[in-house]
């Protein structure tokens, strides 16, 4: 066969079988030495960036040591052990000074991050930074108040990696206008956190720094996207962090680490100068959100970004200031409330949380209303084909020149099947698995613009229904279920429609925030054993298997607001947390 293929190229020669052979047996030799070359490339980038992480690391270390011998006398864990309001009080008087609070986190997160994997690098300067707003005649409203970002929101000099090999090459040119406006209100950036290999899953692990752990239980994923920053703040590492969401990124982490954490409307917070592997999917709208200890802190962080700098520096954001007084509000809400969606029933622990929350709403004076959300199964099929529009090819292309991090490996291998092959498995698994087949169906993409454009009608008709069901019920606020407690690593890539609580909220692009409310029971532990989901499905039995052995982990549930009304959400946020607190407290 050979020698008839050389001989139609090059028929006026004779054709030597043994040089033949030695030609085939140089190609193929050459295909594997260039593919060892890629790969030995792509492990010296990583190599490189690590020895770079570490670096800085021990640069820290040593300025961490170097003011503990100026200043001995620090008391670190009162410091540590105060709420975000009581350390911004005691920095704005003076009785506690930027450069101390600033080094004790530093030290802390130094710690956490040996614990948790949860950095992905310190900002040196914070050092300047912390010059500067001492410098200044004013006080912002974060003043001294140190603030870890994730991986990707940008800051000048440093990388956006999003855990990708190939974004490992170019510093940002300039801030974030999310991380100028930090600054501008007195904040102090210190850290950037570890986020999942391309941000497109709620575990957080990548092929150059790592697995992010669970500082509650290391045995445990601190979620994802914004695995780092939940890590880092639930470990003590951090007072307060901004995270993003997409599909529930920042909702997620706070679940799965027991902290508070907002989304809201997109563009309430300007996005400009945050990357993304994959950018212009405007369908359904990315957010930037605070991650933090309270709610309190999260309503502190709003109102110091919520400002005319924000305004100034991007004119595409709603010049809408914090409306302190829907925040400090009291009077009674009007609460629709559900404890399944009816497409992915969550473990018992999780509807416990709703349940429970809403007899102590009720017994506290609010007004609960049943309230059910329309067809999420046609929602997640909409939502899954809106980043799958072409098939999965613009996500597969991020990895190119990348080693596929394990715990995304099942969803790339998805996405590589062929379309007809997509299409043939879903008509298969159809009458047996009905979440499966939707979702391989889902991954077939669009064929047109013109689908494309239906599409996109489908997603505004479904925002109008939901608004007009809301509305109907002359619903505040709705409580909630969000997925929890805390994974296995290596379960979240296996398990992408169990986001279906929180994805929700990206789609209709409604504010949405977690709170903790409860603690995994040994009962929960045990009547886990009994649950089989909704179809008892293999998605069903993996998801039993990803939440075994939490007990004592957080148990959050999710306030939701109509667009623009971040602070009634933050409001209904103040009063679930209040009420949850009292309960345990009794």
């Amino acid at each position: 066969m050979i020698q008839q293929q050389l001989r139609q190229l090059l028929p006026e020669r004779e054709v030597n079988p043994s040089a033949a052979l030695a030609l085939l047996g140089g190609s193929v030799a050459a295909v594997v030495v260039w593919k060892w070359l890629g790969k030995r490339q792509i492990q010296k980038k990583m190599e490189e960036a690590r020895r770079t992480r570490d670096e800085g690391l021990k640069k820290m270390a040593e300025a961490v040591q170097q003011f503990r011998e100026q200043v001995p006398s620090a008391q670190t864990d009162a410091i540590l052990s105060l709420p975000l309001l009581e350390l911004s009080k005691k920095l704005q008087e003076g009785s506690l000074s930027p450069k101390t609070v600033l080094y004790t986190y530093l030290e802390k997160a130094l710690e956490v991050t040996q614990q948790t994997n949860c950095l992905r690098h310190f900002i040196p300067e914070c050092e300047e930074q912390l010059q500067e707003i001492q410098r200044r005649g004013e006080k912002g409203l974060l003043y001294g108040i140190p603030v870890s970002i994730k991986d990707h929101i940008g800051h000048k000099g440093h990388l956006a990696t999003c855990g990708l090999v190939q974004c490992l090459g170019t510093p940002m040119q300039e801030d974030s206008v999310l991380v100028k406006v930090l600054k501008r209100q007195g904040a102090i950036p210190f850290a950037m956190t570890n986020v999942p290999q391309s941000l497109f899953s709620y575990d957080c692990s990548n092929p150059i720094f790592g697995q992010t752990l669970n500082p509650l239980n290391h045995q445990k994923s601190p979620g994802g996207s914004s695995g780092g920053e939940g890590a880092l703040i639930a470990g003590g590492g951090s007072i307060l962090g901004i995270g993003s969401d997409l599909g529930g990124s920042i909702r997620l982490p706070s679940s799965f680490c027991g902290l508070c954490g907002l989304k809201p409307t997109a563009d309430r917070l300007s996005l400009t100068g945050m990357t993304g592997p994959v950018s212009g999917i405007t369908a359904i709208p990315c957010a930037l959100g605070p991650m933090a200890r309270d709610v309190d802190s999260l309503a502190l962080c709003m109102k110091a970004l919520l400002c005319q700098e924000m305004f100034r520096l991007d004119p595409t954001v709603p010049p809408i200031p914090f409306n302190e007084e829907v925040y400090s509000s009291s009077a009674p809400l009007r609460v629709g409330y559900f404890d399944t969606d009816g497409y992915f029933p969550l473990p018992p622990c999780m509807r416990r949380a709703v349940q429970e929350t809403r007899e102590a709403l009720q017994a506290a004076g609010h007004q609960l209303v049943p309230f059910s959300p329309p067809r999420i199964h046609y929602v997640m099929k909409l939502f899954m084909k809106t980043f799958f529009a072409d098939g999965g090819h613009a996500w597969l292309d991020v990895f190119t020149g990348n080693i596929v991090d394990p715990t995304l490996k099942s969803q790339v291998n998805s996405c590589k099947i062929p379309r007809l092959g997509k299409k043939l498995l879903a008509l298969i698994l159809k009458p047996l698995f009905p979440c499966l087949a939707d979702y391989l169906s889902s991954l077939c993409g669009m064929r047109s613009v013109k689908e494309m454009w239906n599409h996109n009608h489908e997603i505004q008709v479904y925002r109008a229904e939901f608004i007009a069901r809301w509305m109907e019920l002359q619903l505040d606020v709705v409580l909630c279920p969000v997925l929890g407690p805390a994974f296995n690593p290596g379960y979240a890539g296996k398990l992408l429609n169990a986001v279906s609580s929180t994805m929700l909220y990206n789609f209709l692009n409604f504010p949405a925030g977690v709170v903790p409310v409860s603690t995994v029971t040994e009962a929960d532990e045990e009547e886990l054993k009994l649950y089989r989901g909704c179809c008892n499905d293999p998605w069903d039995q993996t998801l039993k298997q990803a939440v075994t052995g939490a007990v004592g982990l957080p148990v959050a549930v999710q306030c939701v607001a109509l667009p623009w009304q971040e602070e009634l959400c933050l409001r209904f946020m103040k009063e679930v947390e209040t009420l949850s607190r009292r309960r345990r407290a009794t």
